[in-house]
């Protein structure tokens, strides 16, 4: 069973990432523009003083400026920091001269930055190629933010381009959640919480 749901996500994600491909840069701009707005809207955020947010690469919603925007706002910015055994930790950095390429090319916290326990953060901005309606995410495949999530109790948000989204995504045991998915249209999830 797991393995026959691993083969359809690993099908999928390779769909979604030629669908991208085929995005106008002018497009991936608009949608980058309306789904950080959407988070800058977002009541939980507001609320929230430590936050872990992602660098965007490749494909991925371009977070730059959404990041210099949480340093500006005065909040306790983290990123993920990849560790051995597909583990990784938030960093807290002061600005984006704190970051460098990692192993995979992904701007990530210098060793020299601090590291913040999970439970400190007040909310976790997650990638994902994809979520659906459940707030179930489909990741590059690494594994990393299922591991870090588990268990997580705090917010968590995920940005989805509308095009992407969808109703229900194949699904393992150890997949995470997130409790809110944002797609340029507003908040399309959830009513209660997954987990419940």
């Amino acid at each position: 069973m797991g393995t026959e749901v691993a083969k359809v996500k690993k099908i999928l994600r390779q769909q979604i990432r030629e669908a991208m491909d085929e995005l106008t840069d002018q497009e991936k701009a608009w949608s980058d523009g309306e789904l950080i707005a959407r988070f800058f809207e977002h009541p939980k955020l507001a609320e929230a003083q430590t936050v872990m947010a992602y660098y965007g690469v490749g494909n991925e919603i371009c977070t730059q400026d959404l990041l210099q925007t949480l340093l500006d706002q005065g909040k306790t910015l983290c990123l993920p920091k990849c560790l051995p055994e597909h583990q990784m930790e938030a960093r807290a950095i002061t600005s984006l001269s704190d970051l460098e390429p990692d192993k995979y090319g992904i701007p990530a916290p210098k060793d020299t930055c601090p590291v913040v326990a999970r439970e400190k953060l007040d909310l976790i901005l997650v990638p994902g190629l994809c979520f659906d309606s459940r707030g179930s995410r489909l990741g590059q495949g690494g594994g990393y933010y299922d591991r870090y999530l588990e268990d997580y109790e705090g917010v968590t948000i995920g940005l989805c381009r509308e095009d992407f989204f969808q109703v229900n995504l194949p699904r393992e045991p150890l997949d995470a959640w997130v409790r809110f998915v944002l797609t340029e249209e507003g908040q399309v999830w959830p009513m209660k919480d997954p987990i419940d």
